[in-house]
C-alpha cells in the first residue's frame, strides 16, 4: 500500500469561480464519454518542476483569473439531461476543494521518494464527479531535480493532451520576456515543384500504397482489439484491473541536438529516432530481466495515440474554442497499433536497425487512413450499442496491447508559472489498463521521456538505465564510434 500523505486544503482564500447554473450545456463528446465511464476513467498528470521554492499565495488568483477562464469545462460537471444525453453543466467552483498541499515527514535528507509515492497515490485516485474534473497539487518539498513541484491532474474527458497542455501553456509566460508569447518548434515542409505528369505519376502509387496500408492497418486493429492479445512479458503482466494498480513514474532526458545529429546521419524524423530508442531500450530491458531467448519473438504491440487535427503547432485558446477551426478543443485523437520490432539478441544487434525499422513502420502508418476509420468504427459502435459498449471496446484495445506511446511539443523558451521558473516538466496518462505507459515532450532543447510502470512489476530504475544505454549505443553507431 502507498503511504497516504496528509493534504492541507488551500483555505487561505475562499474564492469561488462564477458560473450561472445551466449557462453551459454543450454535449459531452463521444470520446469524452468513453474516457469517463464505468469501463474507463483516464486522466493526465502535468508535472511542473520549479527552479525556486514554491510560494502558493498567488494560487487562487491565478486559477480564478487565468485557468478557469480558459474553457467553460473547467467550471463544469458532466450530467445527463432528460433524454439521457451527457452534457457539461456550469457550476460554481470552490477552488479550495481543488487545491491540495501535501505534508511529508520533516527533516528528511531527500524527498524524492516521498514525491514519487505521492504521484503514485494521486495517479490511482478517481476525481469526484460532483465537481469539475481537475485538481492542483502543490508540493513544497525539494527533490534532487527541483525546489518544488506543481501537479495538475486533468480528466481526459475535458480534452486530449493537445487541448489540455495548450490550456496550461496559455496560463504560462516566457521567463526571458513575459510580454512575448511562447514559441514552439514547427516541422519543416518540403516544397513541391513537379510537372503535372510528374505529380500524377507520383500520386498514383501513393494512393495505391495508402489503400493497401489502410486495409492492413484497419484489419490488424480489429484483430488486436477483438481477438489477439500480446504475450505476457517483462513489459506486460497481463493482470486484471491494471488501471487500479499503483504506478511508478520515472523520467529520462535526451538532448535534442544529439537526436538531430542521429537524424542527420540515419535519416527520418525526430519521432523516428526517439521511437527507435524506446523500441531498442525496451528490448534491452526484456533481456536484462531474464526474457527467455526463445521468446525474443514475443508479440509486443504499442498503441500510438495521434492528434488528428490538421495543424503543426498550438493555437490560441480563442482559436481552439471556435467550432470552425482545424484545432478544435476536445478529444481530437486516434490510435494505431504498432508492432514493436524484436530481434534474437538485442545486446549484439545493430542499434540502428531499430531506427530504420521505426522509420519504416511510421512512414507506412502515415500513409494510412486507419486512425480515422478506427474512430468511425468506434462511433458506429456507440450509435448501435451505446457509449458504455464503445468504452468497453476501447478498454479491451488498451488491455490487449503492451504499452501506449504519446508525444507532445513543448515551448522552446523557459516558462514561468505564477512567478516560478519551470526547470522541467512532463506529463503522464494514468488510469490505463496497461503495465507500461510512455510519454514524450520537448522543452528548452531537451526531450523528456516519462515512463509510467506498474509498481512492483516494472523495474523503473532498470528500464531507465536501458533507455539510456539504448540512446548511447544508437548515438555511437550513428556517429561511427562503435567498433
Amino acid at each position: 500500500m502507498l503511504p497516504a500523505y496528509p493534504r492541507e486544503k488551500a483555505t487561505m482564500l475562499a474564492v469561488e469561480g462564477e458560473g450561472e447554473k445551466g449557462a453551459y450545456n454543450e454535449p459531452v463528446s463521444p470520446t469524452g464519454q468513453y474516457f469517463n465511464s464505468s469501463a474507463l476513467s483516464i486522466c493526465i498528470l502535468a508535472v511542473f518542476e520549479s527552479d525556486i521554492s514554491i510560494d502558493d499565495s498567488p494560487t487562487m488568483s491565478t486559477l480564478e483569473n487565468l485557468f478557469l477562464l480558459v474553457n467553460p469545462r473547467f467550471s463544469s460537471i458532466m450530467v445527463k439531461d432528460e433524454q439521457g444525453v451527457q452534457r457539461w453543466k456550469r457550476v460554481k467552483v470552490k477552488l479550495k476543494d481543488h487545491v491540495n498541499v501535501p505534508t511529508f515527514p520533516p527533516g528528511l535528507e531527500s524527498y524524492d521518494q516521498c514525491v514519487q509515492d505521492y504521484l503514485s497515490e494521486i495517479a490511482a485516485e478517481k476525481l469526484p464527479q460532483s465537481r469539475p474534473l481537475w485538481d492542483l497539487h502543490i508540493i513544497k518539498y525539494p527533490t534532487s531535480t527541483a525546489q518544488g513541484t506543481m501537479v495538475f491532474k486533468l480528466h481526459h474527458a475535458l480534452g486530449d493532451g493537445f487541448s489540455l497542455m495548450g490550456a496550461l501553456f496559455s496560463c504560462l509566460q516566457r521567463a526571458d520576456d513575459p510580454s512575448l508569447p511562447l514559441t514552439f518548434p514547427t516541422p519543416r515542409v518540403k516544397a513541391m515543384n513537379k510537372s503535372l505528369w510528374g505529380s500524377i505519376c507520383c500520386k498514383v502509387p501513393r494512393v495505391l500504397s495508402m489503400c493497401a496500408n489502410t486495409v492492413q492497418d484497419v484489419g490488424w486493429s480489429l484483430w488486436k482489439s477483438n481477438l489477439a492479445e500480446d504475450d505476457v512479458t517483462p513489459l506486460r503482466s497481463g493482470a486484471p484491473g491494471l488501471e487500479f494498480r499503483p504506478i511508478t513514474i520515472s523520467c529520462i532526458e535526451f538532448s535534442l541536438d544529439d537526436i538531430r545529429k542521429i537524424k542527420a546521419k540515419v535519416g527520418g524524423t525526430v519521432n523516428d529516432v526517439i521511437s527507435g530508442v524506446i523500441f531498442y531500450g525496451t528490448q534491452l530491458y526484456m533481456e536484462a530481466v531474464g526474457q527467455d531467448q526463445r521468446r525474443s519473438v514475443a508479440k509486443v504491440t504499442a498503441l500510438v495515440l495521434l492528434n488528428t487535427r490538421i495543424i503543426t503547432s498550438y493555437q490560441t485558446v480563442e482559436e481552439m474554442t471556435k467550432t470552425s477551426t482545424k484545432s478544435r478543443w476536445g478529444n481530437q485523437l486516434g490510435f494505431l497499433h504498432v508492432s514493436v520490432p524484436m530481434c534474437e539478441n538485442a545486446g549484439k544487434a545493430d542499434p540502428l536497425y531499430f531506427i530504420r525499422k521505426a522509420r519504416k513502420i511510421i512512414k507506412a502508418k502515415r500513409s494510412s487512413l486507419a486512425v480515422y476509420l478506427n474512430g468511425r468504427l468506434l462511433e458506429m459502435l456507440r450509435k448501435l450499442k451505446g457509449p458504455e459498449a464503445a468504452a468497453l471496446y476501447m478498454h479491451s484495445t488498451l488491455r490487449k496491447t503492451t504499452m501506449t506511446i504519446s508525444n507532445l511539443t513543448g515551448p522552446i523558451e523557459q516558462m514561468i508559472i505564477a512567478g516560478h521558473p519551470v526547470r522541467s516538466f512532463h506529463f503522464m496518462v494514468v488510469g490505463v489498463p496497461q503495465s507500461l505507459t510512455t510519454t514524450v515532450i520537448s522543452y528548452m532543447g531537451k526531450l523528456k521521456v516519462a515512463m509510467g510502470g506498474e509498481k512492483g512489476f516494472i523495474d523503473s530504475e532498470l528500464l531507465n538505465l536501458n533507455l539510456k544505454e539504448s540512446f548511447e549505443r544508437i548515438f555511437e553507431a550513428a556517429m561511427g564510434k562503435r567498433s
